[in-house]
């Protein structure tokens, strides 16, 4: 988490739910506001890492005593049924990780398509945006050396390499996820910045690079 003192704790009572026996680790990256008091009465541990998604959620690997690892963002809502879904889809042992659909936390319309698009997307593609809650065993994220750390798109890296080393389990249940990038910059625009930053790091645009331009965009 970064400054999500306004969503951490909801993100942690439906993982508290959804998974009551597991082990919540949350890695801040140095939130100037009450983040970590939100998350401390929820949390096994709080933990502090260098900021960017990847090393906060290497570093929370690092720290995990599991042989399953699952990467839940802040501002994410995981399903009551979250850690069945996960032992459900691992009790074939050829599966070696997989995501959630994902739907944004706004009922209109276009917020219901855009989540049921990037479902699809991602189905048909067998890899994940970091939203839709990756989940990965252990040995496997290890033997792939952890997420990259790279600006931007350390998400798709990581699950384009996971799809190569076996099967990936797109269950059809469904994490929340925030809507407030869209609400903020707006439908079309979001989108199509998503898409652009997607194709150009596929065609082999820097993450450095693809970070300012997304900061430019905004």
């Amino acid at each position: 988490m970064l400054n999500e003192e306004h969503t951490i704790a909801a993100a942690l009572a439906a993982i508290r739910d959804g998974a009551s026996s597991s082990e919540i680790l949350v890695v801040d990256g140095g939130s100037s506001d009450a983040s970590i008091d939100a998350a401390s009465g929820l949390a096994t541990r709080v933990l502090t890492s260098e900021r960017g998604r990847a090393r906060q959620m290497n570093a929370g690997a690092a720290a995990a005593s599991g042989d399953v690892l699952a990467f839940v963002h802040a501002d994410t809502i995981v399903p009551r049924s979250f850690a069945r879904d996960i032992e459900r889809a691992l009790s074939d042992s050829t599966v070696v990780g997989g995501r959630f659909d994902v739907k944004l936390d706004d009922s209109a319309l276009p917020y219901r398509l855009i989540g049921m698009l990037i479902s699809l997307r991602s189905r048909i593609s067998r890899t994940a945006t970091g939203d839709q809650a990756i989940f990965v065993r252990r040995d496997v994220f290890e033997r792939l050396g952890g997420f990259p750390n790279l600006e931007l798109c350390e998400d798709l890296d990581f699950a384009r390499r996971l799809k190569r080393t076996g099967k990936v389990a797109c269950l059809r249940a469904c994490v929340t996820t925030s809507a407030r990038r869209w609400r903020r910059d707006g439908l079309a625009r979001t989108v199509f910045r998503m898409w652009m930053i997607r194709g150009l790091y596929l065609l082999g645009v820097p993450p450095a690079r693809l970070k300012q331009m997304y900061a430019d965009t905004r």
